[in-house]
């Protein structure tokens, strides 16, 4: 579904990711393992495309100059200079880390504002989804998107990703901050998603509560693939047990 080969992003003089490849294939559970400024948003943001938008506004103002390289092909289309929103409509969507909302409108406020690229009987649907995946959003769906917790804010952000009808589904640490209860709820509801027909590529830093879910990965330092494996292979490497699994 998804093919990267020898993917460079570069910040002015910086790396930040180097020479990466990978693949994601249909209906399956992929992670991306990484410590903090490993490359794990650089990567969600240039498959997303809003590396364009981010080099586009560097250049405008005359400011830090970004440079992506290398090929990158979704169901066989190349699409590394494919803007943001062409990928949405192709079903590519990111799930961004630190549930961005919009905090002064209501929970079914933001999943509709979430769907504007698709048509009202897809919205509804998506909405429905969501609700269904997350049944504590359907609860709250009048009250002001800001004053939810922690956990609801990234229910309600993986909602709005589920809204824009995702075939390919990008997941920025969603675990982040979460209680180990709500890490081991969501694992749950990445796999429900699966069940639907839509594959996932996740990124996170502590992939304990995603190891029982995952059916491949890889392990990337400094913007450099270092490791990848099935489930299996990660979960017996000493390296990846120490580092993501503490173990």
């Amino acid at each position: 579904m998804l093919e990267i080969k020898n993917l460079m992003v570069f910040f002015e003089n910086a790396l930040a990711l180097n020479d990466l490849t990978l693949e994601v294939r249909n209906r399956e559970i992929v992670s991306v393992l990484g410590s903090n400024s490993a490359g794990k948003t650089t990567l969600m943001n240039t498959v997303s495309g809003l590396i364009l938008d981010m080099k586009k506004k560097e250049d405008r103002k005359g400011g830090e100059r970004i440079s992506v390289l290398g090929t990158m092909k979704f169901e066989g289309e190349d699409i590394i200079t494919m803007k943001p929103s062409e990928r949405v409509k192709r079903g590519i969507v990111l799930s961004r880390e630190r549930h961005p909302i919009f905090k002064d409108s209501h929970v079914l406020e933001n999943l509709k504002i979430a769907g504007y690229l698709r048509k009202g009987k897809e919205v509804r649907e998506g909405i429905d989804f969501a609700f269904n995946l997350f049944p504590p959003l359907a609860e709250l769906r009048e009250r002001k998107a800001g004053l939810l917790s922690g956990g609801e804010q990234q229910m309600l952000s993986i909602g709005m990703a589920l809204v824009a009808k995702p075939r390919l589904l990008l997941m920025d640490e969603p675990l982040l901050g979460l209680s180990p209860f709500l890490q081991a709820e969501l694992a749950k509801s990445i796999k429900d998603i699966l069940q639907q027909g839509i594959t996932v590529l996740v990124t996170e830093q502590f992939a304990r509560p995603l190891m029982p879910i995952i059916n491949r990965g890889y392990v990337i330092e400094n913007g450099m693939l270092v490791f990848s494996g099935t489930r299996q292979e990660l979960s017996d490497n000493p390296e990846v047990k120490s580092a993501y699994l503490g173990v």
